[in-house]
């Protein structure tokens, strides 16, 4: 995510200079609120006088404060020098807001920043949490709205239309909890592939928004036809929530939004007149799907902008997943919020276990002797570039086979056996929905020729 930078800096050179509370909100502060769509074009914006405080006058000033149409502070930003801290404005921040609450009778939202660091506090429901920016106007007025207007997930009702297994339920529940009574904003799913991940956080996403604790969904998967499906999946069973396929609908809105994460990437960097279209608070929940795998690491940044509930979901076993993956959730390493792994399904009878089938691939098992290739074989083996030396080998072992040659008499025998035994649908006449793994992304493209 691209960050601020001073006006006078260059954004590739380490910026170290002890701005002074002044030019931190100039340079800093003062953009961020431009692109949340705060105007600050009136004179109480800054500086605001309030009584109360436990000093020898009883007054203070607070640095900025947010209001609402209705007159009433929705939030103040406590500002420090670049220098310091911004924790250490969270005790001077906690005296205005109870002057401001006493002052209007709405307690706002607390945010301290030094320009490169911010801070939100919303005492009702959490305690302080680091953001990358400030909420607009319209997402503070949802926070205070749901102190009172938040309904209890112990009891909200899940959708039998959408999740009928009882582990779904639990899984469900298990993640209501932790958000409702633990307080926690993270939560990890482990369910085996065939077990309804989809599904299951459909109906949670259905829960969170019947309850009000949620009116906008980011769901993320790595691959674009992952989001292609996920978003037909949402629209099937939550119609009303207006899915919305970021690839091929980008300026559309909704309450479900689904995603690559470069596409994410690039629509949180657009700048328009408006200011940031997806600000820090515009999801309540973001879903990661597939959170084990590598690509979560180089768009964790997605996950530290929004600032919202996190839920992953993964089919790696729990003692599979790497250590990283638990601290991105706060959790406990190999301890989900909930697991239904593959053994367990196939004890229920929802899933079957896998079934292994042996190809009998001379190449494959025992690799290949140039000895024993026909003529036109020798011919291809001879044009291969093997080395930098030029030296051609004699043989090449059953292990490195993929890595130099993709042969057709063995693509053809898989491809065979795929036809014949794998598993078929429509009363035999047409082969079921199938995965082949590839060496690379040359080998794919063989295999696709070779099929074709």
């Amino acid at each position: 995510m691209k960050l601020p930078r001073p006006k006078n800096t260059a954004s590739n050179i380490p910026d170290d200079h002890n701005y002074n509370e002044a030019e931190t909100r100039d340079y800093f502060i003062d953009l961020l609120l431009k692109e949340s769509c705060w105007p600050l074009d009136q004179k109480r914006d800054r500086e605001f006088p309030v009584t109360g405080m436990p000093n020898n006058k009883g007054e203070g000033f607070v640095d900025y404060i947010l209001w609402g149409d209705d007159g009433k502070p929705l939030g103040l930003i406590e500002a420090k020098r670049t220098k310091r801290s911004p924790k250490e404005g969270e005790q001077q921040a906690k005296l205005y807001v109870n002057c401001l609450e006493t002052m209007f009778g709405q307690r706002p939202v607390v945010f301290y920043s030094n320009g490169y660091e911010h801070w939100i506090w919303d005492d009702h429901n959490y305690p302080p949490r680091e953001v990358q920016g400030f909420y607009k106007k319209a997402e503070l007025e949802l926070l205070i709205q749901r102190r009172t207007t938040r309904r209890t997930l112990e009891q909200a009702a899940i959708s039998d239309t959408i999740v009928e297994r009882f582990y779904q339920t639990r899984a469900i529940r298990k993640i209501g909890e932790s958000f409702e009574k633990d307080h926690e904003r993270k939560s990890l799913l482990v369910m085996a592939t065939g077990s309804g991940k989809t599904r299951t956080v459909i109906a949670l996403c259905d829960m969170l928004i019947r309850s009000n604790w949620a009116k906008r969904v980011l769901f993320l998967a790595d691959r674009i036809a992952l989001v292609n499906q996920t978003a037909n999946v949402f629209k099937k069973f939550l119609p009303d929530a207006g899915a919305v396929n970021l690839i091929t609908e980008k300026d559309t809105e909704g309450r479900v939004y689904v995603s690559t994460y470069p596409t994410m990437t690039g629509l949180i960097d657009e700048k328009k007149d408006t200011g940031c279209r997806f600000g820090v608070g515009h999801f309540d929940l973001v879903v990661i799907d597939e959170a084990h795998r590598s690509v979560f690491q180089k768009y964790r940044v997605i996950f530290d902008y929004f600032d919202s509930l996190l839920v992953g979901l993964t089919a790696t076993p729990k003692d599979e997943i790497d250590k990283n993956t638990y601290g991105l959730f706060d959790l406990e390493t190999g301890v989900p919020t909930d697991a239904y792994d593959l053994e367990e399904a196939v004890k229920d009878g929802y899933l079957v276990p896998p079934k292994a089938v042996s190809v009998p691939l001379q190449f494959e098992r025992e690799g290949i002797k140039y000895k024993d290739l026909t003529e036109d074989e020798k011919d291809e083996w001879d044009a291969k570039e093997w080395d930098e030396e030029g030296t051609i080998p004699e043989k090449v072992e059953a292990a490195a086979v993929n890595k130099w040659l993709f042969n057709i008499d063995t693509v053809d025998k898989v491809l065979q056996h795929v036809m014949t035994r794998g598993q078929h649908v429509t009363g035999g006449d047409l082969l079921g929905k199938t995965i082949l793994f590839a060496k690379n992304q040359a080998h794919a493209e063989f295999i696709k020729e070779r099929r074709c």
